[in-house]
């Protein structure tokens, strides 16, 4: 048996992949338009999943600018840095992703994985431009997962860090408390976010006030900190500053974190409440405090140590410090369903072997657990706060991942708008060119903290981007060892007309990737048992590059003959197949079934590393290690498990 028993959906062998919706000339389509209550509710719900990672960029972003590795505080450096905060949020935020990204999105879904499929869609077999896109679609996608790390740290370190200002005597306890509060964030997630999710929202509206109304009294005292709108001050600071001016880019670049987190959250509510909580709220929000931030700093250079907590009075810092955890938790939720729902989406489109994926909700499918990639987080996250230590080590690991982050969406827009959209090239390069530039400047003043802390989420991404590549290069070479011992499907069913072999009683339903071929189960079965079911089905699962394939589109059936049938089923990545409730879904073609009297026939390849040409040796020993420890094709596939036998053959790689 194939492919579809190690990955959902992919085909080693190459074939039948069959039809998929092509995409659309230009930009797709503008959803329905939600309105009155509807808009409300979803604007409530997308400032809790959408703009917690952005939102607590606050805690330490001009703390990082006027920092151990920043500049002075002077009132040029201080209207310097806030143009240059401005504009990476107009920039790259407002323009950028508000107005081009999110348009880019694949049937409702964004991220860059739903990017890449619609890049590569069904049928696109042009040498070499599918690879390339996979490429560049993987790896930024493993840059996702360093950032998965280094926000749970970030953020909640951030907000403990206030008690420092409250009173130094707490200092101590800083990291203790960071990490219970890990802790507690990771081993929640077994029981979903359904029910505190509703109150994400309402502690969001209070964090964004409370920082706007911080920095509007701090902006009172100094109002012409407001003029730093204009470009010519960042201009001023650069030119002024040199070397040490560019290198606070990296620092500045902490205020646009958030955008990927936007874009692959887009999936969850839709693009127009997104938009609309961006500039009527959360901008607003955002500037005001920094904004504050700078006036206080004109008014005291000694509040540099932590800008944002000295805009409270002493009274609020504790008050201050439990909101502001409250909001690192759920920027770190954020990030971490994100996770959990790319997880998901690499097992489904072949770039990453089964893995347990829980769904913690009846009534919405994105509320999944992933236990193996929580624990791991968990692990990692507490490692980067003991190894850290502070927010200012942190945010040297930070700014990198997500830059080249950026950039790998911006080249994968540009390509999607040229090639499938049908944009003119020139209007795509001005685009992307302007893009390019800004990112590229932050890209050059993010590279130096490479030995800082920088290196840490890139080698996060180049094991996962090895373990992806690895598997699906391995499931095609399994694909091309086998495709010689495979016998076509219509030849064998004419074969068995013309030599009947004894038939028993009840149905037998082989799986198998390959609609066109008979799976190696029947064949090892025939071959040693000399029987076969009175009921034969050939079931071929096979994932779409697409989100979600309808259920009225989801079964293809074909009867071959003599009692023998084939269902071919297909789902989008984000979908999990479910094998009884399909066979439940087939009566629709006239095929009943009784889970009782059927047998399922799965197929395990035992697999032997060796120098045969294909993959290195060192590889093929990963691909061969990742094969064992894949989730059971059973579970997966939510097959009854005393209704299955497994059927063995040895191959070498």
């Amino acid at each position: 048996m194939m492919d579809v028993m190690s990955s959902p959906g992919s085909n080693p062998a190459g074939e039948g992949s069959g039809p998929s919706a092509e995409p659309p000339p230009g930009p797709p389509p503008p959803p329905d338009r939600p309105g009155g209550r509807e808009l409300a509710h979803l604007g409530l719900m997308t400032l809790g999943v959408v703009y917690g990672d952005i939102g607590t960029s606050p805690l330490y972003a001009v703390k990082e600018c006027f920092g151990e590795h920043g500049v002075q505080v002077s009132q040029a450096n201080v209207m310097g840095v806030l143009s240059l905060i401005v504009w990476a949020l107009v920039l790259i935020i407002s323009i950028k992703y508000m107005v081009f990204i999110l348009r880019a999105d694949n049937r409702g879904e964004g991220g860059i994985l739903a990017l890449m499929a619609l890049l590569t869609p069904s049928g696109d077999r042009r040498e070499g431009w599918p690879w390339v896109v996979a490429i560049l679609g993987l790896f930024g996608a493993a840059l996702l997962y360093g950032d998965g790390v280094i926000t749970p740290a970030i953020s909640v370190l951030g907000a403990m860090e206030g008690l420092k200002v409250y009173t130094p005597e707490l200092e101590r306890y800083v990291i203790p408390l960071t990490i219970a509060v890990l802790i507690g964030l990771f081993s929640i997630q077994r029981h979903g976010t359904a029910v505190v999710g509703v109150l994400f929202g309402p502690i969001m509206i209070v964090w964004f006030t409370t920082m706007a109304v911080l920095g509007i009294a701090s902006v009172l005292h100094n109002p012409h900190v407001l003029a730093a709108i204009s470009p010519h001050h960042a201009l001023n600071f650069l030119a002024a500053n040199g070397t040490t001016g560019y290198l606070v880019l990296g620092a500045v670049f902490l205020v646009v974190t958030g955008g990927e987190a936007i874009y692959a959250d887009m999936g969850h509510l839709g693009p127009r409440p997104i938009r609309l909580d961006w500039f009527g709220f959360v901008l607003p929000a955002l500037l005001l405090n920094y904004f504050g931030q700078g006036a206080l700093l004109l008014a005291d250079p000694g509040a540099a140590s932590n800008p944002f907590y000295n805009l409270a009075p002493a009274w609020g810092v504790v008050p201050l410090v439990v909101l502001a955890t409250m909001a690192a938790v759920i920027a770190s939720q954020a990030v971490i369903s994100g996770v959990f729902s790319l997880t998901m989406q690499a097992v489904q489109l072949g770039y990453a072997p089964r893995t347990t994926i829980d769904h913690t909700s009846e009534r919405q499918m994105g509320q999944i657990f992933v236990p193996a990639m929580n624990w791991a987080l968990m692990i990692g996250t507490i490692a980067l706060v003991l190894g850290f230590g502070s927010t200012t080590r942190l945010a040297a690991a930070y700014g990198l991942s997500v830059n080249l982050d950026m950039l790998i969406t911006t080249l994968l827009f540009g390509a999607l708008a040229h090639r499938v959209w049908k944009w003119p090239l020139w209007r795509v390069l001005l685009l992307g060119g302007i893009f390019l530039i800004v990112e590229l400047a932050f890209f050059g003043a993010n590279v130096v903290k490479f030995f800082q802390g920088g290196w840490f989420p890139l080698v996060v991404a180049g094991v996962l981007f090895t373990i992806a590549t690895t598997w699906k290069l391995g499931r095609s070479l399994l694909g091309q060892r086998m495709r010689g011992r495979l016998m076509p499907l219509e030849a064998f069913v004419a074969n068995v007309r013309q030599y009947p072999p004894h038939r028993v009683d009840g149905t037998a339903v082989f799986l198998s990737s390959n609609p066109h071929s008979v799976p190696l189960a029947l064949a090892h079965n025939l071959k040693h048992n000399k029987v076969l079911h009175k009921r034969v089905v050939f079931l071929t699962i096979l994932s779409q590059p697409v989100p979600r394939v309808p259920s009225t589109e989801r079964i293809e059936y074909r009867s071959l003959g003599d009692d023998f049938h084939q269902i071919i089923a297909r789902y989008g990545f984000m979908q999990e197949p479910h094998v009884p409730m399909l066979l439940e879904a087939s009566s629709a073609h006239g095929l009943k079934f009784n889970i009782m009297d059927t047998t399922f026939f799965l197929g395990r390849e035992s697999l032997l590393a060796t120098r045969k040409p294909g993959m290195a040796i060192w590889r093929e020993r990963l691909f061969v290690a990742l094969s064992r420890n894949a989730q059971p094709a059973t579970a997966f596939f939510h097959i009854p498990p005393n209704r299955v036998i497994e059927v063995g053959a040895q191959i070498e790689l």
